[in-house]
This record gives structure tokens, C-alpha cells and sequence, in this order.
């Protein structure tokens, strides 16, 4: 369970953690980091949950598994980098999370409705970051070209995340001109 966007998560009826499903300790890894909310896209500092009853069917632990491959495979975060996530836990850190996070929430409404506006059915925008276009059959490589070089807007074409992303487009709230962007989009 990627739980990277869960702090972007705002509705009580969804998870935040694959453990908060009954069972999911038994059957369930959880990988979160800080490089969505805390912008530590390229510092990669991030953590794993290998709960002690995921067990192999022989009963042992994936845990310890997991804990040998990944000591001896990794050196672990720097200091510096480690001393950036303690900085995101502390009062101010986790402020200024909750800040960005409501700055991205609020730009993924205004794409979102951009979208909606111009009469595409849409995925997304609520609890996270993106927005996903329904493009309705065709061709996401085709649409991304098409904004690109009609509106001057990087979108993200849905092929790239694998066969099913497919007649979808992504659009992302993370940054700081979507009412431009939204009009772009918009605009004849």
C-alpha cells in the first residue's frame, strides 16, 4: 500500500492506512514517504511497515526478510537528509505540511472544475493531488500533444502509468499558476 498521499487524505470515510482495514496485518506491506507532502521528491526519504504477522507460509517473518535485504542492499538517509524529516515532524514542519497540502487540495478543485467545465468526466481532485481527465477512448500520447502545443500546458498522458492509464490524462496540483492554467485549458 502506497501510503505516500495520505496526509492529502481529508474525507473520514477513507483510509489513511492499509491498517486501518481489519486483517490487513497479515497480508499487507505499507511504504510511505515524505516526497509528496513534504516536497522531498528527489531527497528520497521515506519508511516501510512490515507488520510481525506477515508471515511466509513456512511461518517466518517477512519482517526479518525484509529488514536483512534492506540492510544489506541500502546504507540508510544521510544525516542531512534525516535531519530534513525530523524538521517535517517537529510543530512547524507539520504546519507547513498542512499549509501546502491545502494550497494543493485547492488547486485540484480548481483543475477539477476547469474539467468539469469543459465537459469531461473526471477522476479524482478530491483527497488527492491529481486530476485524471476521461478522454473517452482516445489516444492520451494524442491529447498531451494536442495541450501541449495548443495551450502551452504539460499534462501527464495516462499511458505512462502503464496499459489501464490508457484514454486517461493527469493533470497535477502541485505548483503555483492553475487559475492560468485552468483558462488555458478553457480558452477556444
Amino acid at each position: 500500500f502506497d501510503a505516500a498521499y495520505a496526509p492529502f487524505i481529508r474525507s473520514d470515510d477513507v483510509p489513511k492506512s492499509i491498517f486501518e482495514i481489519p486483517g490487513a496485518e497479515t497480508c499487507s506491506i505499507e511504504v510511505n514517504s515524505f516526497s509528496k507532502y513534504a516536497g522531498f521528491t528527489g531527497v528520497r526519504l521515506g519508511w516501510t511497515i512490515v507488520p510481525s504477522g506477515l508471515k511466509f507460509s513456512d511461518g517466518s517473518l517477512v519482517r526479518d526478510d525484509y529488514n536483512r535485504v534492506m540492510t544489506t542492499c541500502f546504507n540508510g538517509a544521510s544525516n542531512v537528509v534525516q535531519g530534513g524529516g525530523m524538521a517535517c515532524l517537529d510543530d512547524a514542519g507539520l504546519t507547513e505540511i498542512n499549509t501546502l497540502i491545502d494550497y494543493y487540495l485547492e488547486n485540484a478543485k480548481i483543475l477539477k472544475k476547469g474539467a468539469e467545465e469543459m465537459g469531461f468526466k473526471v477522476h479524482g481532485g478530491d483527497d488527492a493531488p491529481y486530476v485524471f481527465i476521461d478522454l473517452e477512448g482516445k489516444s492520451s500520447w494524442d491529447m498531451f500533444s494536442k495541450i501541449l502545443t495548443e495551450a502551452d500546458v504539460v499534462t501527464i498522458p495516462g499511458a505512462g502509468f502503464g496499459p489501464g492509464g490508457e484514454g486517461f490524462l493527469r493533470l497535477s496540483a502541485f505548483g503555483e499558476w492553475w487559475e492560468q492554467v485552468t483558462y488555458r485549458l478553457c480558452s477556444p
